[in-house]
């Protein structure tokens, strides 16, 4: 569900966590968390986040993030929690235009006569929603869809848009909320087809926040036997290797990627990344010259240009 512009700054978010490495920060889940807040007042926040319209800054006055995306210069914004769930725009980022058809697309979507109808209105409100960066609302109606007619395809658009809110997710908090509701959705995609390798996959991902890591890695393992080809799990296992610091074994990961496909951006990068960590100067450089040949992306060459700034001749 996620645009181009919202893959655009993930991939940065990726590269930033990269840079980052000697610091020790990153920005992918980082393993076991324990929230800082009470049960309750996450059950607050998520009754918030699933009841809004579409998402003002309506939460509980906690820490917990209201928004599931980046959230550059807003609109409306509403102070309080009580102003937000009652004054708040559809999206506190979407542009005047934006908000009025979000709140057309939910206004159809509430009076649709029969789950048909709210189905085919709920892939444009979907749409919409991800285009304001605002994925758990787009999950939230999705699940809605999905509970009054289950298909496979349907559980899976809802654990997708709540996946990608996960990926965006600020806080430890908020990540082990969405985690949370991503795991419970691709468990229904599973419990139909139990060989839908990218619902596994995103499902090991998000159990990567939760109080069970070890079995996000079991299940991605269990992709890579299934099918050994393939780029997203490869790529995973290499990120939390990174971040695990299992450089050698990161290394072994993004080669196998660069194997398969020696055209994948962000595997060539991370690969001169973990080369350039252990001393392979040579090898590193010619990585991260093949990652900028292959992508036009300027923020791309300014990060691939100060690594290699950095190797030693």
């Amino acid at each position: 569900m996620a645009s181009t512009s919202s893959s655009s700054k993930h991939q940065l978010v990726l590269l930033a966590g990269a840079l980052a490495l000697a610091g020790g920060l990153y920005a992918l889940p980082k393993g076991i968390v324990k929230p800082k807040e009470s049960k309750t007042e996450l059950r607050q926040d998520a009754a918030a986040t699933a009841t809004r319209d579409g998402g003002g800054l309506a939460t509980n006055g906690s820490k917990t993030d209201a928004s599931s995306g980046p959230r550059p210069a807003e609109t409306g914004t509403v102070a309080g929690a009580a102003a937000g769930m009652a004054n708040a725009a559809p999206h506190t980022q979407a542009t005047a235009t934006q908000r009025q058809e979000l709140n057309t697309l939910l206004a159809q979507f509430r009076a649709a006569p029969n789950a048909a109808t709210r189905q085919q209105v709920v892939a444009t409100l979907a749409a919409r929603y991800a285009t304001v960066e605002r994925f758990d609302s787009a999950g939230y109606y999705l699940a809605t869809v999905a509970t009054a007619q289950p298909s496979e395809k349907a559980w899976q658009q809802a654990a997708d848009a709540y996946f990608q809110a996960y990926s965006f997710a600020a806080s430890a908090e908020r990540k082990k909320l969405l985690g949370d509701k991503a795991r419970e959705l691709y468990d229904r995609v599973l419990a139909i087809n139990p060989n839908n390798l990218d619902s596994k996959t995103n499902l090991g991902m998000a159990y990567m926040s939760s109080d069970n890591p070890v079995k996000g890695i079991g299940l991605l393992r269990e992709v890579l036997e299934q099918d050994p080809k393939n780029e997203k799990v490869l790529y995973n296992l290499g990120i939390l290797a990174i971040q695990s610091n299992q450089l050698d074994k990161a290394t072994e990961r993004f080669s196998q990627l660069v194997q398969v496909n020696p055209k994948n951006v962000e595997g060539q990068f991370y690969l001169g990344v973990v080369l350039a960590r252990t001393n392979r100067g040579a090898e590193a450089r010619a990585a991260f010259q093949k990652a900028k040949s292959l992508s036009a992306d300027p923020a791309l060459a300014t990060s691939v240009d100060e690594e290699l700034a950095k190797l030693k001749n």
